[in-house]
């Protein structure tokens, strides 16, 4: 969010407008690391070309990043032996991370390899933009084997047309197509080069080969924060952002050994905590943020989770009200 914000202001647009138009409140910058839902920046990304008028954004964007924006699926990259292996590695991984029917794949046909990758739920707005961003890291995966300089056979994107073609293809060092699946074009015999910088976790402190497991309950608990920052949260609001029922999310938290319950509580508490200890906010107000009628109701609640009331906790922590 934060790159998308500073490109919206560089170019003389309207931060808050863009937010506006998207939907999601301007406090999202205050936390740059929070995890959105893919929906979400789809909508922002598409709300950001619509404030400076630049449809080119998105490869701007993922090219200037590079592999450094993929956070932890840059970590799955860097530590893989070979391309092949780093791109099985992202296939794995990147659905659950974006939690979404979001897919990577290689496939190969004779002499050519295809990366592709796709959106399979049906979201309208923003779709095209968010292939191209993705191109963009993409290209960003393979460039860490083969150089800064490398360039694909050619790109493809999905759609009827795409605006600003030209400067894309400049961004991208080739000639960008249009199909009926995203992704990128290369030498199928690339896949096999040796990664010439490998990231080893153990040697710099972190951890080696971590497996990837479904992150349902840490998905739950972003959308809760952001749905606070939007004045308040409910398990039928965050199922339907995650694309579930109330109970099918309610099964699946169950089956990794929690409940929507206690991440609601350990959120608010977060919030509550930090909202006290980092500001001077009075009681009532930091209650109402979090959705709370009045303070008397917040005091009771957080007297239950901590065992002291919000006024204790402030000045045990120093900040006094």
């Amino acid at each position: 969010m934060g790159p998308i914000a500073e490109a919206v202001a560089a170019a003389g647009g309207s931060v808050g407008r863009a937010f506006g138009r998207a939907g999601m409140p301007l406090t999202l910058l205050d936390t740059p690391d929070r995890l959105i839902l893919l929906r979400d920046q789809l909508t922002l990304v598409e709300a950001a070309i619509r404030e400076i008028g630049d449809p080119a954004l998105p490869a701007r964007l993922s090219t200037r990043t590079g592999i450094a924006g993929l956070g932890p699926i840059g970590i799955q990259v860097q530590s893989a032996d070979t391309l092949g292996d780093a791109l099985g590695r992202v296939e794995v991984v990147t659905p659950l991370l974006l939690q979404t029917a979001t897919r990577t794949g290689v496939c190969c046909r004779g002499a050519e390899a295809f990366y592709g990758y796709e959106v399979a739920e049906r979201i309208a707005c923003g779709r095209q933009a968010n292939e191209i961003l993705a191109l963009g890291y993409l290209l960003g995966t393979v460039r860490h084997f083969l150089g800064k300089a490398w360039r694909p056979t050619r790109a493809v994107v999905t759609g009827a047309w795409l605006p600003a073609r030209g400067e894309i293809e400049v961004l991208f060092g080739c000639e960008v197509a249009l199909g009926p699946r995203a992704g990128l074009a290369f030498p199928a015999n690339l896949l096999e080069t040796v990664n010439p910088c490998r990231f080893r976790p153990v040697r710099d402190g972190a951890m080696q080969d971590a497996p990837i497991t479904d992150r349902l309950a840490d998905c739950v608990a972003h959308v809760i924060a952001l749905e606070l920052d939007e004045g308040g949260s409910s398990i039928d609001h965050v199922a339907r952002r995650l694309g579930l029922s109330r109970r099918t999310l309610q099964r699946r938290l169950e089956e990794v050994g929690t409940c929507y319950a206690d991440i609601h509580r350990r959120i608010m508490l977060l919030r509550a905590g930090e909202r006290l200890v980092e500001t001077t906010l009075s009681i009532g107000r930091i209650a109402a943020e979090l959705g709370y009628d009045d303070a008397a109701h917040f005091t009771r609640a957080f007297l239950g989770w901590t065992g002291s009331t919000p006024s204790q906790w402030r000045r045990h922590h120093g900040l006094r009200s």
